[in-house]
């Protein structure tokens, strides 16, 4: 909202001009959602316990999970809540990428509300089940791929990381490739959110690598220069990735481990389908599955084990999430979570890597 009150006023007053810049409404949304998420949350986590909001914990997962039960869960509302308070000092809403971005944002933040609302109060360990999730999300997704064209905000084109100039146009159907993007990317940072801290590591890199490719793909003279899609107006998705790095900052105050609170369906679908969204409007639908290669690990140790399990009675992995493979080998808890963020960091900095390769 300060973009839009004070920047009009630029013209009388020229050092209110700065609020023009994406760097600057980057760096204070960052700063809001981080002062937001760390003041709020511990009035949440404090909110959630005398009112015994506790995590249910499933009874197919690792023993040594029990006793993490009770602990507070649903995070989520604060860190979604901190990045949307942020973005209202610094958000820039008259930019569909921006509109279309917050509208999966309040759309799976719902959804994963609505999920964790009977797990922890129902006492429900399944939830909202997963035909009404997929179903859910896809709507969602398909939505967002319609208003995306019919904006003209992109075009129907895949771009092929790696190489400069290729693509692959797929008409029409592109939609259905939109709405696959987002609810995979929503559900595998679900799957993700497994131990301590685990998620929000990757979702802050992948974060901060999308803003930097959001940043360029809007700046002409850049996009140019990098042989990338320019895509007005989408560098305002910057100030959103921003946030979300903030405001993970404040939530890992309190879920690094041993965690205080946990994020929840709320904010792992939710924060998933943001990131899903960002990549389909920078236009990096394939580099995506680099920069969250880990997310895509995870899905895809389930979808694998899942598949051995049906088909030949027997499992790939100890259990599934990939995350628990390497907890049932032995690894501390603490170990597994730092060395996912040191593969994500990797990875996203591989990711931003191919610029110069094109």
């Amino acid at each position: 909202m300060l973009y839009h009150l004070f920047y009009p006023l630029s013209e009388e007053y020229i050092f209110l001009n700065i609020f023009r810049y994406i760097t600057f409404r980057s760096m204070m949304a960052f700063i809001i959602a981080v002062v937001v998420s760390i003041f709020w949350g511990k009035y949440f986590i404090s909110f959630m316990k005398s009112r015994q909001f506790g995590q249910i914990i499933r009874s197919d997962g690792p023993e040594s999970h029990f006793k993490k039960a009770g602990t507070p869960t649903m995070g989520g509302v604060f860190l979604v809540g901190s990045v949307l308070a942020a973005l209202l000092f610094a958000g820039n809403f008259f930019s569909i990428p921006v509109l279309l971005t917050l509208f999966v944002m309040g759309s799976f933040f719902i959804l994963g509300g609505l999920d964790d609302y009977l797990k922890v109060l129902k006492r429900n360990t399944d939830g909202v089940s997963a035909r009404v999730k997929l179903i859910w999300q896809f709507i969602t997704g398909i939505i967002v791929g319609v208003l995306l064209l019919h904006f003209d905000v992109v075009d129907t084109n895949v771009y092929i990381p790696f190489f400069k100039g290729m693509s692959i146009d797929l008409s029409y159907s592109y939609v259905f490739f939109v709405a696959f993007v987002i609810v995979g990317s929503s559900n595998a940072v679900n799957l993700t959110d497994g131990l301590d801290g685990l998620a929000i590591g990757p979702i802050m890199t992948s974060a901060a690598s999308l803003g930097i490719l959001a940043y360029v793909a809007g700046h002409k003279e850049i996009a140019t220069y990098l042989y990338i899609p320019y895509i007005e107006n989408v560098g305002e998705l910057f100030v959103i990735c921003a946030a979300i790095i903030g405001a993970g900052v404040g939530f890992l105050w309190y879920n690094s481990y041993p965690a205080q609170i946990f994020m929840g369906d709320v904010g792992s679908l939710t924060l998933g389908g943001v990131l899903g969204t960002v990549a389909v409007i920078t236009k990096n639908e394939i580099l995506f599955v680099l920069i969250g290669g880990v997310f895509v690990a995870e899905a895809v140790s389930v979808i694998l084990q899942v598949g051995s399990y049906k088909t030949r009675r027997k499992r790939i992995f100890k259990m599934a999430p990939l995350h628990h493979h390497f907890e049932l080998l032995g690894w501390p808890e603490p170990k597994v979570i730092v060395r996912f963020w040191i593969i994500s960091a990797g990875l996203a900095i591989l990711a931003l890597a191919t610029l110069k390769i094109r």
